[in-house]
């Protein structure tokens, strides 16, 4: 079978087709890589790095400012969504598949203006790793931080993120904590004898409920921060009293905390438990005080609104480079079955991008 290729003069809506069409769930991502890596190497305006299944590929034009743009190219496991195909949602035309909003439209509309944009007023790099769907220590972003964090440096940051076709600041940060409680096992007809662990549980449960978080408000913006359980397990035998029950709570914290602040606060709520951090990833603040941001605020026409999720404008943003998230389609869509992109919002993204990137 021959290897994969990309046309980036075709279309950004059939660009999306052909980068979804090419299996790239995590760790599996090195054929579309190099495609990618291929068709942007035609290109002599761009300086082409690999590292791993990350390629970068910039502008070197001696402009004042740089921008960076980014976007992750692989996605969930597919579940009989792909081929692609187009659809009709709710009267209007629609891309369905596996990644078409997550988040292979983002890339699509970068792919194709990284090779039309050869005199760019600000210089560019773009970005599309590897690994986002999965651990953080695979992430290829992460690993591009580490290894060069030079080819990340710039004045401004856009992750091709969906998110409707608006702007969404920063992002929350994620905290995953494991709350344990202690018991002594014994058998049930004597239970007496024992102490039942899941029943103090209920006592993690209740401080839950009785402790949800609202909204923050950061640099303008309000971000709605969320604290729940996420999963629970106990017990040994249907006939012993269980000694042990670990409560999994995640806490999504707005980006004016701090990963220690974030902590500081499950100890305070779980004090007199067992608390461990198995998973930690700060937030970023909007950043859309930077002078590019407020420049591409005012392109875009559109009020900028907080990102709920975590994504990699973290990574940016831990590097001191404000960041955004600005891609086609619903982020409530992304990992769904029925995934699908507006048509729109794809031709939107680009006329934006495109827009904003050639001014002078």
């Amino acid at each position: 079978m021959a290897a994969p290729s990309l046309d980036l003069t075709a279309t950004s809506l059939d660009l999306t087709r052909a980068l979804c069409d090419i299996d790239s769930v995590s760790g599996n991502e090195t054929p579309l890589a190099d495609a990618i890596e291929a068709a942007v190497r035609a290109h002599p305006h761009l300086e082409v790095t690999r590292l791993g299944d990350t390629v970068v590929a910039r502008t070197d034009l001696g402009r004042e400012r740089r921008v960076v743009m980014a976007g992750h190219i692989d996605t969930v496991p597919i579940n009989d969504n792909l081929p692609t195909r187009d659809a009709v949602v709710d009267g209007e035309p629609h891309l369905w598949g596996r990644g078409t909003v997550d988040m292979k439209a983002g890339v699509a509309v970068q792919l194709k203006l990284a090779a039309e944009l050869s005199d760019p007023a600000v210089d560019l790099t773009w970005i599309w790793y590897d690994h986002e769907e999965v651990s953080a220590e695979l992430n290829g972003l992460r690993l591009l931080a580490a290894a060069r964090p030079e080819l990340m440096q710039g004045d401004f940051a856009i992750l091709g993120e969906p998110s409707n076709g608006t702007i969404e600041g920063g992002c929350n940060g994620t905290l995953r904590v494991e709350v344990r409680t202690r018991g002594v096992r014994a058998h049930s007809a004597r239970a007496w004898a024992g102490h039942n662990a899941i029943h103090d549980a209920a006592e993690v449960l209740q401080r839950l409920r009785d402790n949800q978080p609202g909204e923050v408000e950061v640099d303008g913006l309000a971000y709605r921060e969320g604290l729940n359980a996420v999963m629970i397990a106990g017990g040994v035998a249907g006939n012993v009293i269980p000694d042990e029950c670990v409560v999994a709570v995640n806490y999504r914290f707005a980006p004016s905390r701090s990963l220690e602040e974030a902590t500081a606060r499950m100890t305070e709520l779980f004090a007199g438990f067992e608390v461990e951090v198995v998973d930690a990833a700060a937030g970023a603040r909007p950043g859309l005080d930077a002078p590019l941001a407020q420049e591409f605020i005012a392109a875009v026409g559109v009020e900028p609104t907080p990102k709920y999720g975590w994504t990699d404008v973290a990574r940016f943003s831990s590097l001191g480079i404000p960041a955004v998230n600005f891609g086609p389609g619903d982020p409530t869509k992304a990992h769904a079955d029925d995934e699908s992109v507006p048509v729109a919002q794809i031709e939107h993204v680009e006329q934006s991008l495109r827009a904003w990137l050639s001014r002078r």
